[in-house]
């Protein structure tokens, strides 16, 4: 980011930095610059005036495409921990007293999530369609053909990663999923960075990390009907609605958050999508017996190698609609397998 985006963010203006989150890092500010105005805003806001973050907008650098807020500045120029700590550190540099009583920090802290949900939605927003993009490159790679009504997934050109906290930061292309609840709420973002050519995942040591609250929570591709299916990973869930693209489904994204996932009221059967591997199957019995539990038929569909995007891509598409088939209800192989056929 340009010295002058930073000096503008520091008094009051845009402010060019990476959505907040255990890995994101802003840009340094000049060294004993004031905060000006964006600490009185800050500092207001941290005292319940807004019910956005901060009350503050989240604003692009048209230079670089990098975006972020005015309390992003503050808490990386300030070295502070969190947002609570960045609030505190605007409300000394104005003098204010602390509206809240001691006893209530711990409590803030405990709250940390919203911070980090509103932060994945900040950069869910600031992200774009996947059409014509490197994700779309990427998934095309991996198999997955069906590629429309995807409003779940967008396609960031320079979306930070931080090894570790103590790490410079990186920028590389990455695939953005919105995680939403049942009412279609954003809770949290998963990404994927992505290589330069748009063929593999980011050489980097965890080219995948969610943010946000994802219990019970998922990666939605269309509103739930009274039968849906669920799986752990995006590219195993694409790689079966490829096959089934009327059926609507979630990726939970780990074993452990689709044994917790929470099922929509309308739900009348269920196929849980598992993965071949001991959490997988683990996560499938819970669900199913958890549906079972609800009155829901629950069906669990298995993979004939370790999931089903291997299937997708080492197998054929053939192959694995023959597969699905033979494990769909009756009813549900014409209603959802032949539209695709």
């Amino acid at each position: 980011m340009s010295r002058a985006a930073l000096v503008v963010a520091g008094a009051g203006g845009l402010a060019a930095c990476a959505p907040a989150g255990p890995d994101f890092v802003a840009p340094a500010a000049p060294e004993n610059a004031g905060y000006g105005r964006a600490a009185a805003t800050a500092a207001s806001a941290g005292s319940g005036g807004s019910s956005t973050l901060c009350g503050i907008p989240h604003n692009v650098d048209a230079a670089t495409g990098e975006h972020g807020d005015l309390l992003d500045v503050i808490r990386e120029s300030a070295h502070c921990a969190d947002f609570v700590e960045a609030i505190d550190e605007a409300r000394r540099f104005l003098s204010l007293p602390r509206d809240d009583p001691p006893t209530e920090r711990g409590k803030s802290y405990i709250q940390a999530p919203k911070a980090s949900s509103e932060a994945a939605r900040r950069l869910f927003h600031m992200s774009r369609p996947i059409l014509g993009t490197l994700a779309e490159r990427y998934l095309r790679h991996r198999g997955v053909t069906t590629l429309h009504d995807l409003d779940s997934l967008r396609f960031h050109r320079r979306c930070y990663y931080r090894p570790e906290k103590s790490a410079a930061v990186e920028t590389w292309p990455a695939l953005i999923a919105a995680v939403t609840d049942l009412d279609g709420n954003i809770t949290g973002a998963h990404r994927t960075w992505l290589d330069r050519s748009g063929r593999d995942k980011a050489p980097i040591a965890t080219p995948r990390r969610a943010m946000g609250e994802l219990s019970s929570n998922g990666v939605r591709f269309a509103a739930p009907l009274d039968v849906m299916a669920a799986g752990e990973g995006i590219e195993t869930v694409l790689s079966v609605r490829c096959l089934v693209p009327a059926m609507p489904m979630v990726a939970a994204l780990s074993s452990a958050h689709l044994a917790a996932l929470l099922l929509p009221s309308t739900l009348r059967r269920l196929y849980v999508l598992r993965d071949n591997d001991a959490a997988g199957k683990k996560a499938s019995t819970v669900l199913v017996d958890r549906a079972t539990a609800e009155g829901i038929e629950a069906i669990a569909l298995v993979p004939q190698l370790g999931d089903f995007n291997d299937d997708l891509r080492r197998l054929g598409e053939d192959a694995l609609r023959a597969a699905i088939r033979m494990q769909l209800a009756p009813q549900d192989i014409e209603r959802f397998l032949t539209l695709a056929a």
